[in-house]
């Protein structure tokens, strides 16, 4: 058992195949299989149950799993520390955004810090909330950025910028047509929902919660993965939903959408800084302080 063979054994359970795994560390499909195969050989157990649609985690795997993640952690924390001792600021930092950061956000202010630091190489991952989290408590990213914070997480939060959340209908809707209207309306109109995980979601239910509805009541009939997704779904009549500004922007401007008059889900809400506790490399110091910089001049 080697650090080759766990991180390619981590790198197919985030991606959920031996392509996209093969894929995201730059070898060949075969390496991938390759790998796994001597790691199953040197542990005598199945890790991974291959499937037609993906892989899914064998008990042995779902075991040996924290104790991989621990070791590149550790790994990690010493190639850290190894660098820090170094002016230079070079290396490979992995970053983990929720989607609208990881979309509208990161990638611009991510170009700035590579013409500023070529030395550096970026890997940017985006998922939910929960999986941003995770990746950082667990050392696979070095920051994240989440626009919800997860309760109990071992990392550290800090708002750097914020993220306007808005409700948006099909074109037409009653709802648009109305100078305001209260939460009781909008609790029996057909809504679409992100993922459970997601930050947008986290804070549209707290936002139900608040005004003494329960979520678990609400007429959700579409839950989708991504914010685009549910811009075209209210584009199609699905329903209304509460996304960020910076997605539904265009819609809004061609007319595709309007916004449903409901100061209650006129939100805004924190964007987080994710950080590990742990020593951060001369890398992510710098593109930490650079979000820090470009975000809070953005909200002036």
């Amino acid at each position: 058992m080697n650090i080759p063979q766990l991180r390619t054994f981590l790198s197919v359970i985030e991606h959920g195949s031996f392509s996209a795994a093969a894929k995201a560390l730059g070898v060949s499909q075969p390496a991938v299989t390759m790998q796994i195969q001597a790691l199953e050989a040197d542990l005598g157990v199945t890790l991974l149950d291959r499937r037609q649609r993906g892989v899914r985690l064998t008990e042995a795997g779902e075991a040996l799993r924290p104790h991989a993640r621990k070791v590149i952690a550790q790994l990690e924390a010493a190639r850290t520390e190894m660098e820090s001792l170094e002016d230079r600021v070079t290396g490979r930092l992995a970053v983990a955004a929720s989607t609208t950061p990881g979309q509208y956000i990161l990638p611009r202010i991510m170009g700035e810090f590579l013409a500023a630091y070529p030395e550096v190489s970026l890997a940017l991952t985006i998922g939910d909330t929960a999986q941003v989290i995770e990746a950082v408590e667990a050392g696979e990213a070095a920051l994240g950025m989440a626009g919800a914070e997860v309760k109990g997480a071992k990392v550290d939060y800090e708002a750097v910028g914020f993220d306007d959340l808005v409700m948006i209908c099909p074109p037409g809707h009653a709802l648009a047509a109305h100078r305001t209207v209260g939460v009781d309306d909008i609790a029996e109109t057909p809504i679409i929902m992100r993922e459970h995980g997601s930050g947008t979601r986290i804070v549209t239910e707290d936002t139900f919660r608040a005004a003494g509805i329960e979520p678990g009541d609400l007429p959700v009939v579409m839950e989708l993965g991504s914010s685009e997704a549910i811009v075209n779904a209210v584009e199609g009549g699905m329903g209304i939903a509460v996304v960020s500004r910076l997605v539904a922007e265009k819609a809004i401007q061609l007319g595709s959408v309007s916004v449903v008059p409901a100061t209650e889900f006129e939100v805004r809400r924190p964007l987080y800084l994710v950080t590990g506790r742990r020593t951060p490399s001369r890398a992510a110091e710098e593109l930490g302080a650079m979000l820090r910089t470009r975000l809070r001049r953005q909200d002036r």
